[in-house]
């Protein structure tokens, strides 16, 4: 048995929680003071996801050199730098729309990382 110590992000309490896994299964979890610690600390405890945020270069605009990007999605947290390693070289250019796709199937995820502004 493993036990996995977390600080919960899913409310501002930021509870002190341990996730006893066994076999890749969870099979207690104590410290925290709301479901949703709870849900966060199962999730965490056995298939940990991220969003990940990141910036590009936009070409044709006068007035915004860099927008802002995101995965539309969570991703592995395994896959996190393989994600951002599919940025390297990626520009846009201008316009650009908030939603619009700028990395279709990031690292083979399955999941698209699009703009998070206009420009």
């Amino acid at each position: 048995m493993e036990t996995i110590h977390l600080t919960c992000i899913r409310c501002p309490r930021g509870c002190q929680i341990d996730a006893v896994v066994d076999g890749g299964q969870v099979v207690s979890i104590t410290g925290n003071s709301c479901k949703r610690g709870e849900v966060y600390a199962q999730a965490e405890a056995t298939n940990p996801v991220r969003v990940v945020t990141s910036s590009v270069p936009v070409v044709g605009s006068a007035m915004h050199h860099m927008v802002s990007v995101k995965t539309a999605g969570d991703v592995p947290k395994s896959k996190v730098f393989d994600v951002v390693a599919s940025l390297k070289g990626v520009t846009v250019t201008a316009p650009v729309a908030i939603g619009d796709v700028v990395v279709s199937d990031a690292a083979g995820t399955g999941v698209d990382i699009i703009a998070t502004r206009s420009a």
